[in-house]
């Protein structure tokens, strides 16, 4: 059991470097391609890429509160860690493990940003409404939130979450 947990750790980590790693290497691009330069339409009228430096949060809230931000995201990173390292082995809980992955990388991928820019590129625009600027690490943590509330109401119950338990690391259900 300890080599397989041990496996699925690794597993979840490689999973992470690759979607951070993505992230990063969009972002990149979207520095030395897009900085400066005007707006780029993908979908004419709806979809576009366009380079911004986001000091803030969502529709730049709390701007220049980047200590903040980055203790956000570390409180997540640690939050989907602890959940991911205490998950039974059991393939029921693949769906968490996923969502874990997803949400631990698109904070540590903005977290990266923070530390090294002290800002976040963002240059996905949906500007058919307006919705405000992102980037790849942004939908990590928006699919990810968005499938834990999918499982949540769909797949597991309470008890599928009593590993969360104090002292129930890794067991599985009776």
């Amino acid at each position: 059991m300890k080599k397989r947990n041990f496996m699925f750790s690794l597993y979840g980590i490689f999973c992470c470097a690759v979607l951070i790693g993505l992230d990063q290497f969009t972002k990149y691009l979207a520095v030395t391609r897009l900085a400066g330069e005007r707006t780029f339409s993908l979908i004419p009228g709806v979809f576009e890429l366009f380079y911004l430096e986001n000091r803030g949060a969502a529709f730049g809230m709390l701007t220049n509160r980047q200590w903040f931000f980055a203790g956000v995201a570390v409180l997540m990173i640690f939050a989907a860690g602890f959940v991911y390292l205490r998950l039974p082995g059991e393939h029921h809980y693949l769906f968490l493990r996923v969502i874990c992955i997803l949400i631990a990388s698109g904070a540590a991928g903005n977290l990266l940003d923070r530390l090294i820019r002290h800002y976040v590129v963002d240059f996905l625009y949906f500007s058919a409404i307006d919705f405000p600027v992102f980037n790849v690490a942004d939908c990590y943590v928006c699919i990810g939130t968005g499938l834990a509330l999918l499982a949540l109401f769909t797949v597991y119950r309470e008890e599928d979450f009593s590993f969360l338990a104090p002292g129930k690391k890794g067991e599985t259900k009776q």
